[in-house]
């Protein structure tokens, strides 16, 4: 009897621990962005028994893994200056500068391409279509000046109702890297909102997972989107092939709102 007795006090002693130690983790660690002080997107550990994968265009999501990360505790900064609100959506910051005040959710997304192509020399690819249908093709070549005036001439002409028209639905089954989830305002709802799956793992049994990043209004800084799902196993978010709808983070989405370039 005192044997048991023993061992129940033993066992309630460590589960308080484990819940005090979970209830820490979640009043404190889950409030730091970028815990662990990785460099890159590609630092961040897939979720065990998960492996990377190439996607259909190696090169683009090799560019979306090297995203430098700013360092651990930064907050998400407003593009006019001062913290931006709700930081616990934020698991780590992306070390990109924006380029205007109307660099929001599809225009980050829009960015995040249009950088890539940039940085390879495609020129030629670079060109996205306005809010009336009008593909917008950039011709600055290597000047980055022109690069970015063209960047910022799009933000003021674009939207997440654009960048849903001109994207191509993809299955979820089929999710890459630089994939989009994105809808357009709907019906009662003044905003739309889009958010980039930056990487992708596969586990044997041939399910992913998946990071997102997002920016948002007011123009703040990109950054890696937190799962509140399970939080150690964020900011990763396990995908669900057969679902509907999908809750990401605080954002609701529909299987069709996935979209590729």
């Amino acid at each position: 009897m005192k044997k048991i007795l023993k061992w129940t006090i033993i066992g309630t002693f460590l589960a308080v621990i484990a819940v005090g130690g979970f209830g820490l983790w979640i009043l404190f660690g889950s409030k730091t962005s970028n815990p662990n002080n990785y460099k890159t997107i590609g630092e961040i550990p897939e979720p065990w028994g998960y492996e990377r994968i190439s996607g259909d265009d190696v090169a683009y999501t090799n560019y979306l893994r090297s995203l430098p990360l700013k360092e651990r505790g930064a907050k998400v900064q407003l593009y006019t200056g001062g913290n931006a609100r709700f930081q616990s959506l934020n698991y780590a910051v992306v070390d990109m500068p924006l380029l205007s005040n109307a660099e929001q959710c599809a225009d980050v997304c829009m960015r995040l391409r249009a950088e890539y192509l940039y940085i390879t020399g495609q020129y030629g690819r670079i060109r996205f279509q306005n809010v009336n249908g009008k593909t917008l093709s950039y011709g600055g070549g290597g000047s980055r000046k022109s690069f970015e005036r063209y960047l910022r001439n799009l933000y003021g002409v674009a939207s997440t109702f654009s960048l849903s028209r001109e994207m191509k639905t993809r299955r979820l089954a089929d999710m890459q890297p630089g994939d989009v989830f994105v809808y357009p305002a709907r019906y009662g709802q003044k905003y739309g909102h889009a958010v980039m799956v930056i990487d992708v793992a596969i586990n044997r049994r041939g399910r992913k997972a998946f990071l997102l990043a997002e920016g948002n209004t007011p123009a703040r800084e990109i950054h890696v989107m937190r799962n509140f799902e399970n939080p150690f196993r964020s900011p990763w978010f396990m995908l669900d092939e057969d679902a509907d709808n999908l809750i990401l983070s605080v954002f609701h989405y529909k299987a069709t709102n996935l979209k590729h370039f």
